[in-house]
């Protein structure tokens, strides 16, 4: 609930979101504050966030500041469990914001067919793997094994695993094919087509050679209840502490390692698309002994989690496709990324695992 880290950071954070949400209308906050005790007059009601999921708003009255979370999805259950899952996690000790729960005892506030929580406000910052030293990299790490060991012992058990496929190479050369021929034909030829136009023959050519490296069909990879955001914009800090980790809205059962090997692909990437290493090693070190995760666990999950990258292409899908560019600047370093763990994949395994 502060200024946003880099604008990096901003678009790995939510690659498969294809546009931000329509603003809705302005919350009903006098009527909204009726349904709960003590919080007071509003005085001001300011947007701080829009995404796909929610809308979210400063909230100042004359009681204090408070988060107000327009949940978009309308989903009142999900959202509960959302809820309950922080208030348990906070008697675990796992810094989270829990909800303020209304009059009638209840988390969620249903005006007009929308549906709201109100959080208090988290005075803080986010900081991404360059602001954050050896030391707060093993924190960070595990912070991250305490949640999903906590998780573990809060949430019921969740749906059975499904089969594991990854992507088809097959899929990827026909989008390749396809985004080749739309950067080619554009009438006014921009710098970004022609490196556009570089990475998808370059990444093509790397597919052709790792090709049977591709992660095999099989049984779900071990899974459990995770965050499924966990990244700079989702932590915010006071001084070198963790204060809060916020935005719960895709918490569900996946493969736990790779929210790991995800979240500190976002957090430790460097402009160039380079991990630091170094920092990342010591992440997944704490990790590891926080969640009781083997190596061979995190080396598994650095290998779906590189496969996944090396067969993505959502910057260009955005940009050629639904004729987005907000994330065009992100390009560069982002299709390097991948390059750079293909000729470093050793090195990232190190790092994760060793």
């Amino acid at each position: 609930m502060s200024p946003l880290v880099s604008p990096l950071v901003s678009a790995l954070a939510s690659p498969a979101v294809p546009r931000t949400a329509p603003r809705a209308p302005a919350p009903p906050v006098r009527l909204l504050l009726r349904r709960y005790r003590n919080t007071g007059e509003a005085l001001s009601c300011e947007p701080v966030a829009q995404g796909l999921l929610n809308h979210g708003y400063r909230l100042r009255t004359t009681r204090g500041a408070y988060f107000l979370k327009h949940h978009l999805d309308g989903d009142r259950d999900t959202i509960r469990r959302q809820h309950r899952a922080t208030q348990r996690l906070q008697t675990l000790g796992v810094p989270v914001a829990p909800p303020v729960e209304g009059a009638d005892g209840d988390t969620v506030t249903v005006l007009g067919g929308r549906c709201y929580a109100l959080h208090p406000w988290i005075e803080g910052s986010h900081r991404d793997g360059a602001q954050l030293t050896a030391r707060a990299s093993r924190r960070l790490g595990g912070l991250l094994g305490l949640v999903h060991t906590c998780l573990e012992r809060v949430m019921e058990p969740g749906p059975a695993a499904l089969a594991y496929v990854s992507p088809d190479p097959a899929d990827t050369f026909a989008l390749i094919d396809q985004l080749l021929v739309l950067a080619r034909g554009r009438a006014r030829r921009e710098v970004f087509d022609t490196l556009a136009e570089h990475r998808l023959v370059e990444r093509r050519a790397l597919l052709e050679r790792h090709a049977h490296r591709r992660p095999p069909p099989g049984a779900e990879p071990a899974t459990g209840w995770v965050h499924g955001d966990f990244h700079p914009l989702n932590l915010l800090y006071r001084g070198a502490e963790p204060a809060a980790i916020i935005d719960w809205d895709r918490l569900g059962v996946q493969p736990r390692a790779e929210e790991a090997v995800r979240a500190a692909a976002i957090f430790f990437v460097r402009p160039t698309g380079e991990l630091e290493l170094a920092k990342v090693r010591a992440y997944a070190r704490a990790y590891r002994k926080a969640a009781g995760a083997g190596a061979s666990e995190l080396a598994a999950a650095v290998h779906r989690v590189w496969w996944e990258r090396l067969n993505d292409f959502w910057i260009l899908r955005w940009r050629y496709m639904l004729d987005d560019r907000r994330a065009d600047p992100l390009f560069a370093a982002v299709s390097a990324l991948a390059v750079w763990w293909t000729r470093e994949y050793e090195a990232v395994c190190e790092a994760f695992a060793g």
